[in-house]
């Protein structure tokens, strides 16, 4: 806590000084006030001057409107510390997993990542408010309330010898207790996210096979244990409170008892026994306020650490030091490349080389779990190879700054993303300064400009989050038409035709050919029809090369590429490709 504090409070420190002046302006302000009324008591009431009363009741409401004053003033400025605190931090944590690897997004998981983000951050803005206040202003008012109350009687204040150990001793009990408490409740927090996140996202499947009341049981088995140690809790918390009151008026029971022995016997005068019963309730509400710190502290504790473990999570893939500038363009190439996930058993890849050029279209395609996807995550460096080198223009990835290596890089991914906001904004994606020319145009040959048009608002037509209002052979052409605007030197379509018609299917095709004659392509396909004009067609068995070459190479020579086709292709047509019966 101290950690991510000093962290973020530095930036402010101007905030905090000013605001510990008018702490302490309030704090003196108060502590005036119980002595101001023991003056009324005393040389006035009893004495019977009224001027006294008066003078001394006009000092109590100017010294009641600085305390005022400087109570609005500490709210202000504690007010702006915490939000300026919290907008840091949620910067700063936005910013850094923005630079995570996926080996890092995955270890963390996205419904924890929105927790420490939203959740964890507000505890930790609450403790930056309260603590503000609670962690100046109490001490000082415990402090001097002591000196004061020792001022105006000191026999009776070996009453607080008795009261402020047994205060302190409940205050570590219940933090004791409460602090792994805050932890596993943040844990479930997490969980509950989780399973909200997974039902909103899985609605369709969900309701498709009728699971509502498995989704509903599970839903209500995280919020029940949430539930249960937020009641534990608060249970441990609220016991605070009426003993703390008990105490509080045990003590005050305790003054007046004694207090009036002592002024039975001219020990001491009433006024000074009344200032001193205010004191006491000062020093008590001070350990109050302390009490309520070590309630807010621990569970701000267990956030701090989840939000300074995200921030200081180091990134697995990282720019070098001196990064190479290639010389080349759009050439890919993989040199005997191994790569195994993080937790796995064994690789997904094994020795996977090869080369493909400016003007040339490499095709992926092999079973399902053969690791096609995974050969285009580790060009744009998503992840690091585990064995040998992927090189781009000469170079390896790991070698070139990521911002240069992507920017060379058009990705169409799997599953088609689309953000919120206008057609045109979600096309522009690609290349921010593109023009409106340049977005038709792109839209056109990723055969979207047809369905635009016919939108009520064409290009300005507004994308519902994730893309819900618009098919998935849209969502796709959308993507396409965003990573051809783009212009790269490098295409990567990860089985990016699969919800396209066979005709939209190879006007697509056509269009891009013309596109992409200066470009390098890379296609992961899972329907022969697609890569079968490819330059190169590179066949994978389980995570192993084990054909390369021209469709009517590989029907002939490759036994793994011959039982994909004979499941899509006629007779006829794999007779045109070239196959020839040996049989």
């Amino acid at each position: 806590m101290l950690k991510i504090l000093g962290r973020y409070l530095w930036t402010y420190s101007h905030y905090v000084v000013v605001g510990v002046v008018v702490l302490f302006g309030q704090a003196m302000a108060e502590l005036n006030l119980p002595s101001l009324m023991g003056d009324i008591v005393n040389k006035g009431m009893v004495a019977g001057n009224t001027s006294i009363i008066w003078s001394s009741g006009f000092k109590m409401l100017g010294v009641t409107f600085i305390s005022a004053s400087c109570a609005i003033a500490s709210s202000f400025f504690s007010s702006r510390l915490m939000m300026s605190v919290g907008r840091d931090i949620r910067h700063d944590l936005f910013g850094v997993v923005e630079n995570y690897s996926l080996n890092e997004y995955e270890s963390l998981g996205a419904a924890s990542l929105v927790t420490r983000v939203t959740n964890d951050v507000v505890q930790i803005q609450m403790v930056v408010m309260m603590g503000f206040r609670f962690i100046i202003f109490s001490p000082i008012m415990c402090v001097g309330g002591l000196i004061l109350a020792l001022g105006k009687d000191t026999e009776l204040s070996y009453l607080f010898v008795v009261v402020i150990p047994i205060i302190t001793l409940i205050i570590v009990i219940v933090a004791a207790k409460i602090i792994p408490k805050f932890t596993i409740m943040q844990k479930r927090i997490d969980a509950l996210n989780l399973t909200m996140r997974e039902s909103l996202t899985g609605i369709r499947v969900i309701r498709a096979f009728n699971r509502q009341g498995y989704e509903q049981a599970r839903f209500e088995r995280a919020n029940r244990e949430l539930m249960d140690i937020s009641i534990n809790v608060n249970l441990t918390m609220a016991m605070m409170m009426p003993i703390m009151m008990f105490l509080m008026n045990a003590t005050t029971i305790g003054i007046i008892w004694f207090g009036g022995v002592r002024v039975a016997q001219n020990s001491m005068n009433i006024g000074n026994m009344m200032a001193f019963m205010q004191y006491a309730m000062q020093i008590i509400m001070s350990f109050l306020m302390i009490a309520m710190m070590f309630v807010l502290v621990p569970r701000a504790q267990a956030s701090a650490v989840r939000v300074l473990e995200a921030l200081d999570m180091k990134s697995s893939i990282n720019d070098p030091d001196t990064p190479i500038m290639p010389s080349l363009r759009g050439v890919i190439e993989f040199r005997d490349v191994t790569f195994q996930y993080a937790g796995s058993e064994s690789p997904v890849l094994h020795e996977v080389s090869f080369k493909s050029g400016p003007g040339e279209t490499t095709a992926i395609i092999g079973g399902t779990g053969s690791g096609k996807s995974t050969i285009i995550n580790l060009i744009p460096r998503f992840h690091d190879a585990t064995e040998g080198e992927v090189l781009i223009d000469g170079v390896n990835v790991r070698d070139m700054a990521q911002a240069e290596l992507r920017s060379k890089i058009g990705l169409v991914p799997q599953g088609a993303i689309l953000f919120s906001g206008t057609i045109s904004e979600n096309i522009r994606y690609g290349k921010k300064d593109a023009t409106d020319a340049e977005i038709e145009r792109a839209a056109r040959i990723s055969q979207a400009y047809d369905f635009i048009v016919a939108m009520p608002d064409g290009f300005d037509t507004m994308i519902a989050q994730g893309g819900t209002n618009v098919s998935g052979g849209q969502k796709q052409r959308l993507s396409i038409a965003r990573a051809v605007v783009r212009n790269p030197e490098i295409y990567l379509f990860d089985d990016s035709f699969s919800a396209l018609d066979f005709k939209t299917d190879a006007a697509l095709r056509k269009a891009l050919k013309g596109e992409t004659r200066q470009s390098t392509v890379v296609i992961v396909a899972q329907r022969v029809s697609s890569i079968m004009d490819a330059d190169r067609i590179v066949v994978l068995d389980e995570g192993r090369v084990v054909g390369i070459g021209r469709h009517n190479e590989l029907l002939n020579t490759c036994e793994v590429y011959y039982e994909i086709c004979s499941t899509q292709l006629s007779g006829e047509e794999m007779r045109r490709g070239g196959y020839i019966d040996a049989r």
